[in-house]
């Protein structure tokens, strides 16, 4: 279990199982966003994710894939600890890592939209690196897979 929290500490949170896959987007949009050189997100099924305080307010956001996102933040220190993406639907979670008490335990497993990286950043050569996205059978271990599978059967009925 990972523990998590906003900077001011109203918002807490903890992870009840390891994330499916950690990715380390470099777009521009997400550069724009987080005012960085790129966003760390450990994606993890929502039921997963346990509040241990305060409650996050989401606000949507729009994303470059015109689909948008929801990023819950504190709603006093105004921190993002995690997003919804349209994409993935509301069963999974991407915990913003640099949340977590602990962010050395949620390295990337990949580096994606590494095209429009800023180039002072030098990647690992251990890590996936992908121009834009992925095909998530080509990377995910099977266990990722299986469990991302399982929520989407929850979700069909």
């Amino acid at each position: 279990m990972l523990d998590g929290r906003c900077t001011c500490g109203e918002v807490r949170y903890r992870l009840k199982a390891k994330p499916l896959f950690v990715h380390c987007c470099h777009c521009r949009w997400c550069q724009r966003e987080t005012g960085s050189a790129f966003a760390l997100n450990a994606l993890i099924e929502a039921e997963a994710v346990e509040t241990l305080g305060g409650d996050p307010v989401g606000v949507a956001t729009p994303s470059e894939s015109g689909k948008g996102q929801i990023i819950h933040r504190c709603p006093t220190c105004e921190v993002a600890v995690w997003s919804v993406y349209s994409g993935a639907g509301p069963d999974f979670r991407f915990i913003r890592v640099g949340t977590l008490d602990d962010p050395d335990a949620c390295p990337p497993d990949i580096h994606i939209y590494t095209e429009s990286k800023q180039p002072w950043v030098v990647l690992p050569q251990h890590v996936s690196a992908m121009a834009q996205y992925y095909r998530r059978s080509e990377h995910w271990p099977k266990e990722s897979l299986e469990r991302r599978e399982a929520v989407l059967a929850k979700r069909r009925g």
